[in-house]
Formats: C-alpha cells, structure tokens, sequence
C-alpha cells in the first residue's frame, strides 16, 4: 500500500482524461485490482491458501501501479523505475533476512512508512492544492477537501507515530513495560477533542488558499503526539493486537486521501484494509478477552494492579501461572529451552522447534550414555532439573 499511496499522490489535473478510452478503461482496471485485493484477503484466511493469496495480492497492486503510472503524466517513468527497483531490491533483502519471529515489528516497520505517506499527501494537496483540483472559484480549498486532508494527515500521523512505539517495544530498543502517565486518558481524550476542533474550525474558516492556515499544522502535530500517547501505556506482550488495529488505522487513512485525489483504487484498498484490520482485531480481543474499545482509547489491558512497573500486562505469578500450563500440557518437552511469547504464533513455533531439538539432543545424551559417556547425560539431566526448579 505505501509504494501505491505514494505512486497515486499525483496531480488531479495530470489525468489525461480527456479520451473516451482512458474515462472507461481506468475505472475498469482499478475495480480488477479491487477484486484481486478481495482475493487476497481471501486467501490470507487459511495458512493453505496463503501463498495463493499473497499473489492475488501481487497481481491487484501491480494493475493498479501500471494503472496509475500510465494514465497519469506524474513524472519520467524511468525514474519512477529507478525508485521501484530500489524499493523493491530493499524490501526483497528485509524479507529474506528477517526471522519469522521478528515479522510483527517488521509489519509495525511498514504500517510507519504507510502512514507518513499518508501525511505526506496530505501536506502536498494542503501547499499545491490547484495542483489536485480542489480549489473553489475563489481559491480556496474545497470544504470537503480540507475534512478529508485533515483526516488522512491525522489518522496518518496516529499511525506513523503508534508503529514507532510499537516496533520500539518489539524489538527491544525500550522497555516493552507500559508506561503510565498521570491522567493519560484525560490527555488523551484531551487530544483527540482538540482534533477534531481543529478538523471543524479548519473546515469552516473563511481563507483556506495553498498553504494558509496554521490549523492544519496543528492537527498533524496533535495526531503524532497523541499516537505517541495512545500506545506507551500499553505492554509488549499485547503489541500484536496493537499492530493489527494501527494496520486498520493505516487503511482508513489510504481511504480518506483517495477521496482527496479522486483515486478509485485508493479508495476501495483503503477501505478493504481498514476493515479487515478492525475486525481481526476484535477476533484477536474476543480471543484474549480484552475489550475492543479499550484497544481504541489507549488502556489495553492494563489494570490498577498491574502497575506501571511490570513487564507486560500481565503480572509475574500470572505468566508464571501460564508457564506451568505450558508445562503440563506439552510434559515438559523443550518448554525448559523455550520463551514463552503471548500472543504470537510465532514464538510457539519457535518452541516447538527448540523441543525437536531438545529431543534430538537427549537422544544423543542416551546413545553417549549407553557407550560409556554417562558423565554428559548426567549433567544434562542436572541441568533440566535446575530449570524446571527455577520455573
């Protein structure tokens, strides 16, 4: 979505609409790439018919770049090639790098660089708006147009900055432990208020030409502080709903800008993200039991005993309280070489691969013991006794 959202940030004038041909074949092209998207998410249901998924997905955004990109007199094409070819070679050594286990903060990464795009549309209509059309016979900026730029940059900005605090946290470069802040849902609903205010009185303010207004700057910059604020209260432990609501955000945003930039294929991308975002995270809440609005407001999970000191959401007898769990259910097989990772498929992956091993290495501590070398299988088994002890 981010290479589409920036490759659509063209000029409303540059269309070259005036043919027949191109007012029919465009919408046509993007509502295929629509029904590819649809696909895709189709596919991405089932681990069995991902892989055909992700392809639908690959065709539908390639028609719609090779749509947007032919149609549109956006720049030279061979720059335009250069930017996708470097694009592309990065994006194909993440993926071939990055362990699975690292994929969440990989996505938090990317839900960034899609909504600073989204902010940076909306500061390019906001300088040159004659440039995308949405200028009255007076010169100023179309009132809907100014609800929806604000929109996007906001939602945007929400987005770019939230991923920030969540690939921080997943990654290890800050404490995954919620940090409190005094009255934070007083700041908060405090920030979100005097967003939407601005959104109104930006709406209606009688001068509202090309880059006019300081409005409009002060709600990006309430939308960066309050993502900041939204997601620091909340543990690591639970990121990956976090991740996924941020992925919704990052839809809606995409949909807000095409409304700006007339993009059809924005649009209906934006909106398919939006909600297949939104719902995954409430699945992800009703499995958890947590609460669905609570993931909105900033307060996921997150109770007057845990405290601001904890490691995650969940108190130390509680994970320990799981860890037996865990013990008992698989007796005991690889759990005292494994992490436990709530909620994350991908840690219990990885524990499972570190039982083969663990398995695997207790054979070989037999064989060795069976052929003289029992010192070696003695003190693997001390070893295992002190770590179950520990738990």
């Amino acid at each position: 979505m981010f290479s589409f959202l920036a490759a659509t940030a063209a000029p409303h004038n540059a269309f070259p609409m005036p043919s027949a041909e191109n007012s029919g074949i465009v919408p046509l092209l993007y509502l295929v790439a629509g029904v590819f998207f649809i696909l895709a998410l189709r596919g991405l249901s089932s681990p069995a018919t991902s892989r055909t998924g992700n392809r639908f997905g690959m065709a539908g955004m390639g028609i719609a770049l090779a749509t947007t990109l032919i149609t549109h007199d956006i720049a030279n094409i061979a720059e335009i090639g250069v930017a996708i070819l470097l694009g592309g070679i990065v994006g194909f050594t993440i993926a071939r790098r990055i362990a699975m286990t690292a994929m969440p903060q990989l996505v938090a990464a990317f839900h960034s660089l899609v909504g600073m795009a989204a902010v940076l549309v909306a500061v390019a209509a906001f300088m040159n708006p004659e440039a995308f059309g949405i200028l009255d016979p007076w010169g100023n900026i179309l009132s809907v147009s100014r609800v929806e730029m604000a929109l996007g940059a906001a939602i945007g900005a929400v987005t770019f900055s939230g991923s920030v605090i969540a690939f921080a946290k997943l990654n290890g470069n800050m404490s995954g432990a919620p940090i409190m802040l005094p009255a934070r849902h007083v700041i908060n609903l405090g920030t979100l208020l005097a967003i939407i205010a601005g959104t109104a009185l930006y709406a209606m303010a009688p001068q509202a030409g090309p880059g006019e207004g300081w409005v409009f700057w002060a709600i990006v910059a309430a939308a960066f502080a309050i993502g900041f604020l939204l997601i620091i209260p909340i543990g690591g432990a639970d990121m990956p709903v976090v991740i996924s609501m941020l992925n919704s955000y990052s839809g809606w945003a995409a949909a807000a800008m095409g409304f700006t930039l007339h993009n059809t294929a924005m649009i209906i991308t934006g909106a398919l993200v939006g909600s297949s975002g939104a719902i995954l995270s409430y699945i992800m809440c009703r499995a958890m039991n947590r609460s669905f609005i609570s993931v909105i407001a900033g307060g996921f999970g997150v109770d007057a005993s845990a405290g601001g000191a904890g490691g995650g959401t969940a108190s130390l007898q509680e994970r320990k309280r799981r860890r037996r769990g865990l013990h008992a259910r698989t007796g005991g097989k690889g759990h005292n070489h494994s992490r436990l990772w709530h909620g994350g498929g991908a840690g219990a992956a990885r524990a499972a691969r570190n039982g083969r091993q663990a398995e695997r290495e207790g054979c070989r501590g037999q064989i060795r013991d069976s052929s003289g070398g029992g010192a070696d299988a003695r003190a693997h088994e001390r070893t295992a006794g002190r770590s179950q002890r520990a738990l």
